[in-house]
């Protein structure tokens, strides 16, 4: 199965996708941020993680957002 489906680098082929993998990174780098002290470790591993999940920086996936949104846009009009 392609999950890219053609949208781009950063885009995902599902709108909800990509928003549980915002989600997700959200609450890793809220974890890393409160936690930090307490398990420095931890909260660099998570902060990666998030880093991961969003690919790349915030505004990264912020231009996957558009991507998806654009190719949901393009497959209602094709069909």
């Amino acid at each position: 199965m392609n999950y890219l489906r053609g949208v781009g680098v950063f885009g995902s082929a599902f709108l909800g996708a990509h928003l549980m993998r915002g989600a997700a990174a959200a609450a890793l780098l809220a974890w890393a941020i409160v936690d930090q002290t307490a398990h420095p470790w931890l909260s660099l591993g998570a902060g990666v993680a998030a880093l991961v999940l969003i690919r790349g920086c915030p505004m990264c996936w912020t231009v996957g957002l558009v991507e998806t949104l654009s190719q949901g846009r393009r497959d209602s009009t094709i069909r």
